[in-house]
């Protein structure tokens, strides 16, 4: 997508709902959205809203589930505070009259940093599920990560359109990981994400105490993931070979890379010494990731992780990117600055596909996005390649 004049990038209106605005909340998103856009909502914080708006829709369950953190959530509570707490420099007497946001992830290009981090229930959010998800991407000109704990079939999330790439957990029946692989490359994924923070699933409290009695379809979860013996009963959740596999390693990246052919993303890296070893191992990219929090319970933020990370990648070639915590359009600034080629939102896409289905999850991404211009306009950055460590106090 070409730069465009500042003035011509004004934000979308909000999407309205096709339901109720039945609470207070709701109402003043829709009275905001009437009103002329994500400027007018700003005042009353549109994420937030669209949070409260999208938990009065879902069971009582799933808006927990969403929401919470491995432990005690200590993690999961600081992340966006750690974004926060990085200070700006910013530059003066700078033309801002024109701001662009098109960059590259892998090759592939996207009208935003903005991308959709891969989740699970998409179908237990939306009766569209991660298709919904897909589409709202691809309007938004971002990307899309496909989880392989997924409801849609591979095929109808590539029909978006849009750029995508197929998320992996290798399961302890590696055939049935192989079989998955191979589906998503014959449908045109861009490439692979391995996540390497599951080798177990993080407890719960939170979540786990209100989804005691609740059974999830495994149509929800299970849909990508082909095996033999009992791929009738996809609501089996005793199956230990669709369990995560503790037993992967660095090797595994290869594995990956020779069964598609496509670059490998290592998703779950906090450190850099993994980081090097990941892109030794053959990654073409890492992302920075807690898991937003639901796994290990006191790791750091990766807004304090990212120039580790960074640093040690400096001169590989590889791409890294970062997730958790990311609300704001000036935490993309950040995270951009500190060396960051894209940043992935996870819970607030959710929201969005919750109250809005495609056109939420659209919201959502050109909202962050058009936030991102605002703050690289007051920081006197014009375009992606001006935001640079220097803007950041904090790393200096």
């Amino acid at each position: 997508m070409a730069s465009s004049p500042v003035a011509l990038r004004q934000p979308r209106k909000l999407f309205t709902p096709d339901l109720k605005a039945s609470s207070a909340g709701g109402k003043r998103l829709l009275r905001a959205a009437r009103a002329g856009g994500l400027w007018h909502a700003a005042l009353v914080d549109w994420l937030e809203e669209l949070h409260l708006h999208s938990t009065e829709r879902l069971p009582e369950w799933l808006a927990a589930y969403l929401d919470a953190g491995a432990g005690d959530e200590l993690t999961a509570r600081e992340a966006s505070a750690a974004w926060d707490r990085l200070r700006l420099r910013p530059r003066a007497l700078v033309d801002v009259s024109t701001v662009t946001t098109t960059t590259t992830v892998l090759g592939a290009e996207v009208a935003t940093p903005v991308l959709v981090a891969p989740t699970a229930l998409h179908r237990s959010v939306h009766h569209e599920g991660e298709a919904a998800t897909a589409a709202g991407a691809a309007a938004a000109g971002s990307l899309f990560c496909l989880s392989s704990r997924s409801g849609t079939p591979i095929e109808k999330v590539a029909a978006a359109g849009g750029p995508w790439w197929a998320q992996v957990y290798v399961v302890r029946e590696r055939e049935i990981t192989a079989s998955y692989v191979r589906r998503a490359v014959a449908a045109g994924a861009g490439a692979l994400v391995l996540t390497a923070d599951t080798p177990v699933v993080g407890r719960k409290p939170r979540a786990d105490a209100l989804a005691r009695d609740v059974t999830i379809p495994g149509a929800h979860t299970r849909t990508n993931l082909d095996w033999t013996e009992g791929s009738d009963d996809l609501d089996d959740g005793s199956d230990y070979r669709l369990w995560q596999a503790p037993d992967i390693t660095f090797d595994t990246i290869e594995w990956l890379s020779a069964l598609s052919g496509l670059p490998v993303v290592v998703k779950g890296v906090l450190r850099g010494d993994d980081a090097r070893r990941c892109v030794d191992a053959g990654a073409a990219a890492v992302v920075v990731s807690n898991h937003g929090g639901r796994q290990l319970d006191g790791a750091v933020s990766t807004a304090y992780a990212l120039p580790e990370v960074v640093a040690a990648l400096d001169g590989t070639g590889a791409e890294v990117y970062v997730d958790g915590g990311i609300r704001r359009g000036g935490h993309v600034l950040r995270a951009l600055a500190l060396g960051a080629r894209a940043v992935f939102v996870g819970r607030p896409v959710l929201w969005g596909l919750a109250t809005g289905g495609a056109d939420g999850v659209r919201t959502v991404l050109d909202g962050l996005t058009h936030e991102l211009v605002h703050a690289m306009m007051l920081a006197g950055a014009p375009t992606l390649g001006r935001l640079t460590a220097d803007l950041v106090a904090n790393s200096q």
